[in-house]
């Protein structure tokens, strides 16, 4: 008997896997561009602040020094989305200031309206904090979220 070593996956098909879902989040926010937000749907969008490419505002940054939800819904202006990143403009205590980042930076995104979440590995970020992180609010949640995880294609 030989010994074989596992095979290499030179595709990278996770990388890959995750870069098609982060496609969706994008098809999303393009359609609302176009159409706005149709019916109840509605998004928290979660993504790390310190990942390359995030561009929030430092009095933000000193609040989510590690990760931030965002929620498009009601009241939010300039929403611009690009192949590879997106901005948009938020109010904070009644100041409009506006949040850029790359899809890569996303860690969830996820529509109540419709129980869909998709979720990602955390991007590498540019400096580590060890100050304890606000706590989120979480979505309500009826019968669950609709996810979508990339462990059932992964070889077991």
């Amino acid at each position: 008997m030989t010994d074989q070593a596992p095979p290499v996956d030179e595709m990278n098909y996770e990388r890959l896997a995750h870069e098609a879902l982060r496609g969706v989040v994008r098809a999303a926010l393009e359609r609302v561009v176009a159409d706005g937000l149709p019916g109840a749907h509605h998004f928290y969008i979660t993504f790390k602040t310190r990942a390359p490419g995030v561009s929030v505002s430092p009095d933000i940054l000193a609040k989510y020094p590690d990760e931030m939800t965002v929620v498009l819904q009601h009241q939010y202006d300039d929403l611009r989305v690009e192949a590879d990143r997106f901005s948009v403009k938020l109010r904070f205590g009644g100041v409009p200031k506006t949040l850029a980042m790359p899809y890569s930076a996303v860690t969830r995104f996820y529509d109540p309206s419709v129980q869909f979440l998709l979720q990602f590995e955390a991007p590498e970020v540019s400096e580590a904090v060890d100050e304890p992180t606000p706590p989120e609010p979480t979505p309500p949640s009826d019968d669950g979220p609709k996810v979508v995880s990339l462990d059932q294609f992964r070889k077991k």
